[in-house]
C-alpha cells in the first residue's frame, strides 16, 4: 500500500531513510537461529533515538537492550532510527514508501490525525484485549481516549511520566538576609521580588540583580497564570461547554499581574529574548533569585549555582495564591507519543506482544538498565553508577517508547539520581496543582488548520501587553481576532458542534 502525502523531502532524510528501509524493511518470517529452531516472526520498527550514542562496537540493532526484548518475546525485531534532525519528516518519507514497517513512533498529535484519516492505520482494539493485558493495566482510561477516534483505538500512547515543567524555586540566603519569608500569595510574591530587583539581595553593593526572569515565547509563567486556575491554550469547561483559556477574562488580569511587574522594573528588561540557555546562565551567574524552573533544574542550573557560591541556598515555594484562593501551573498531557501500526503490516499482533512486554515485566530494566551492572539495591533503594548509567543510555530509545502510568520504577529512577536533588518531591508538588487540557480528543481539522497562527498571535499580543506596548485592555480585541481567526470554528469543534 503506498499512502500519498504532499511533503517536503529533504534529499538527506530520503537517502537515509531509503537506506534503512532497504536494509530494515524485509518481509516474511525469519529463522530464529540453528536448524531446528522454531521460527519466528519478524517485525520492523520505527523510533527517535534523540540523538543517543552508541559504544564501540554496538548499534540500534546490535546490543543488550533489544536483545533482552527479543530473547524475552520470541521476536526477531529489526529496530530504525532515522536521524533526530528531522524525525517527523523522516516518518512522512517512511509512510510513502512502497514499504512499510511494523510499527512507527511518532510524537506528532496532528500526524497522528493525518494518518488516521487517511485509513492508513490499523484499529487496535481487539489486539489490545487479546495480546495487551500490561497495555490495559498500566495506560489509563484518559491516554486512551487521546487516541480513540470513533471508538477505534488507533496507537499504543507512550505517556508522559511527568505531570508538568514548572515548580517555583527562591533563593533561601537571599530571603534570610532581607528578612523575608518565602511568599504564597500574589501579593507577597510582588514584595518579594522587589525587594529582590532593588534591595541587594547578594549583598555585594551593586544594582544587578533579577527580581524575575522570564523566558521567550511566554516561557516560565505558568505558575503565575495559574494563581487564576487557568493555563494558556488550554480548553476548559464553562457552562457545560469548552472554552479556550488564552480567552477568558482570568487570563486579562493573569497579563495585567504580569504587566505591572514588568512597569514597575521587576522582571529582568531582556525577558522576551531569553532563550532557555539565557536564563539557566543567569540563575547559575548568581543574577536570580526567584524563578519558575523546570522540575530537574535542582540538578542543572540550580547545582552550577551552588558550585559556584556555596552560601547559595535554594527551596521551592508554594505555588502563587491568586484572589481566589487558586494555584496551578501547566499540566503536560497524557500522552508523549504515538505507536501507530499501519495497516500493511503482516503481524500487529506481535508489534503489540512487544509493546506488553516493555510496559510490564521489560520496563525495569529498560528504563534503569541491568541490575548488577547500571545499578545495585542497597539499603531497599536504588544506587546507580553513573559511568555506567551513562554508557547504557541509549537503552531509553527503548525505555521511554512506551511508560507505565504512576510507575514505581520511574520514581525510583529519580531517586536513584541523587536524594538530594528532591525530584520526586518536585514532581509530587507539581502534581497536586497542575492543570491539563479538558479536551482529550486528537486535534480536529481547525486546530490543523488555524492552531499554529492563532499561537503565534497570542505571543504577539500578550508579550506586548506585558512590555507595555499595547495597554491590558487590548486584550480584549485580541479576543475577537482569535475567534475570527479560527478560534471560533475550533470551539465549536471541541464542543462536537
Amino acid at each position: 500500500m503506498k499512502v500519498s502525502i504532499f511533503i517536503k523531502r529533504s534529499v538527506s532524510i530520503l537517502a537515509v531513510t531509503s537506506m534503512l528501509l532497504v536494509s530494515a524493511c524485509s518481509s516474511g518470517t525469519k529463522e530464529g537461529g540453528a536448524e531446528g529452531k522454531e521460527e519466528r516472526q519478524a517485525i520492523d520498527i520505527v523510533l527517535s533515538n534523540a540523538g543517543r550514542k552508541f559504544p564501540p562496537g554496538m548499534d540500534e540493532n546490535n546490543n543488550p537492550y533489544i536483545d533482552y526484548i527479543r530473547e524475552n518475546t520470541g521476536l526477531d525485531i529489526k529496530l530504525i532510527t532515522p536521524p533526530a534532525d528531522g524525525y517527523g519528516d523522516a516518518l512522512n518519507v517512511i509512510m510513502a514508501s512502497d514499504d512499510l514497517p511494523d510499527m512507527l513512533l511518532s510524537y506528532d498529535a496532528n500526524w497522528f490525525e493525518s494518518y488516521v484519516r487517511q485509513k492508513a492505520l490499523t484499529p487496535l482494539n481487539d489486539l489490545i484485549d487479546e495480546y495487551g493485558p500490561n497495555l490495559k493495566k498500566s495506560i489509563p482510561e484518559e491516554a486512551w481516549k487521546v487516541v480513540t477516534v470513533d471508538g477505534k483505538i488507533y496507537a499504543i500512547p507512550g505517556l508522559n511520566p511527568i505531570p508538568g515543567n514548572e515548580i517555583m524555586f527562591a533563593r533561601k540566603d537571599w530571603l534570610d538576609r532581607l528578612g523575608l519569608k518565602p511568599p504564597a500569595t500574589l501579593e507577597e510574591y510582588k514584595e518579594v521580588i522587589r525587594a529582590f530587583a532593588q534591595d541587594d539581595p547578594d549583598g555585594n553593593g551593586k544594582d544587578d540583580t533579577f527580581g524575575l526572569i522570564l523566558q521567550e515565547n511566554l516561557g516560565r509563567v505558568a505558575p503565575f497564570i495559574g494563581a487564576w486556575g487557568i493555563q494558556r491554550g488550554q480548553w476548559t469547561e464553562r457552562d457545560g461547554q469548552l472554552v479556550n483559556s488564552s480567552t477568558l477574562p482570568e487570563m486579562k488580569e493573569a497579563l495585567s499581574y504580569l504587566a505591572d511587574l514588568y512597569k514597575e522594573k521587576l522582571i529582568d528588561p531582556e525577558w522576551a529574548l531569553n532563550k532557555m540557555a539565557n536564563v539557566d546562565e543567569k540563575v547559575a551567574s548568581g543574577k536570580v533569585g526567584l524563578f519558575s524552573g523546570n522540575w530537574y533544574d535542582t540538578r542543572g542550573p540550580i547545582l552550577t549555582n551552588q558550585k559556584n557560591d556555596p552560601n547559595a541556598e535554594w527551596i521551592t515555594l508554594e505555588y502563587p495564591t491568586g484572589p481566589d484562593g487558586k494555584q496551578g501551573t501547566w499540566g503536560n498531557s497524557y500522552v508523549s507519543g504515538f505507536n501507530v501500526i499501519p495497516v500493511t503490516s503482516k503481524h500487529p499482533e506481535a508489534v503489540i506482544k512487544m509493546l506488553d512486554f516493555m510496559i510490564g515485566d521489560g520496563y525495569r530494566t529498560l528504563m534503569l538498565g541491568f541490575e548488577g551492572e547500571v545499578w545495585n539495591m542497597e539499603d531497599g533503594k536504588v544506587v546507580t553508577n553513573f559511568d555506567e548509567h551513562n554508557k547504557h543510555i541509549y537503552r531509553l530509545t527503548l525505555g521511554e517508547a512506551i511508560v507505565p502510568f504512576n510507575s514505581e520504577v520511574s520514581r525510583e529512577r529519580l531517586d536513584s539520581l541523587g536524594m538530594e536533588f528532591k525530584l520526586n518531591e518536585i514532581v509530587d508538588k507539581i502534581n497536586e496543582v497542575a492543570i491539563r487540557n479538558q479536551y482529550l480528543g486528537v486535534p480536529t481539522p481547525g486546530m490543523g488548520k488555524y492552531g499554529p497562527k492563532l499561537s503565534k498571535m497570542e505571543v504577539e499580543a500578550f508579550t506586548k501587553i506585558i512590555i507595555g506596548q499595547q495597554p491590558v485592555d487590548s486584550f480584549d480585541q485580541f479576543v475577537e481576532d482569535w475567534k475570527k481567526n479560527g478560534g471560533e470554528e475550533m470551539t465549536k469543534e471541541v464542543n462536537g458542534q
